[in-house]
């Protein structure tokens, strides 16, 4: 008698359960592609492109009486913000690896168009 109460509980709640587990795994395997997605490293190219417009306004507004140090940071944070720049869209560049003076001052301007070729508006 125990036999049979136990094989009719486990056919009548066996389905429901079933289908339970089946509405919910939906929500599950999305909760796990959430948990496996990582977060960008990377700033977005908007912010990119903001941040690239307003060091690149400062460097053009700075005094020729400015300090040689200011000038050389505004310098490097723009080669900085280009890097990311070109990181971000898959474009090669050659800033980290050249010397302060003409060669980078070309390097540069030629990311600048190469970022500019991409869509991006640099000034």
């Amino acid at each position: 008698m125990a036999v049979n109460v136990a094989i009719y509980l486990l056919v009548c709640v066996t389905p429901p359960v079933l289908f339970w587990l089946a509405s919910k795994s939906p929500a599950l395997a999305a909760a796990l592609r959430r948990r496996r997605v990582p977060a960008p490293s990377a700033p977005p190219i908007e912010r990119l492109a903001a941040d690239l417009r307003r060091v690149h306004r400062s460097l053009a507004d700075l005094a020729p009486d400015a300090p040689m140090v200011r000038r050389r940071a505004t310098n490097q944070a723009y080669d900085a913000l280009l890097a990311q720049a070109c990181a971000a869209l898959g474009l090669r560049h050659w800033l980290d690896e050249l010397p302060e003076g003409v060669e980078r001052d070309v390097e540069r301007l030629r990311v600048e168009e190469a970022l500019r070729r991409a869509g991006l508006t640099v000034p």
